[in-house]
């Protein structure tokens, strides 16, 4: 029983997993802020243009 328990142990290959879930998530984050903050700042450009085109 303790030679399985060591074999699990040195086994690494969950972390591998969960070290990419993390990668994963902080790409995620990145993404959705930089397309949150991109998508708020297109739409004051497009209403100052779409205002300069009415007058």
């Amino acid at each position: 029983m303790m030679g399985l328990a060591k074999l699990l142990w040195r086994n690494e290959e969950g972390q591998d997993i969960a070290e990419y879930a993390v990668m994963l998530a902080v790409i995620l984050v990145i993404v959705v802020g930089t397309i949150r903050l991109i998508g708020a700042n297109a739409n004051n450009v497009f209403s100052q243009v779409a205002s300069g085109i009415q007058q």
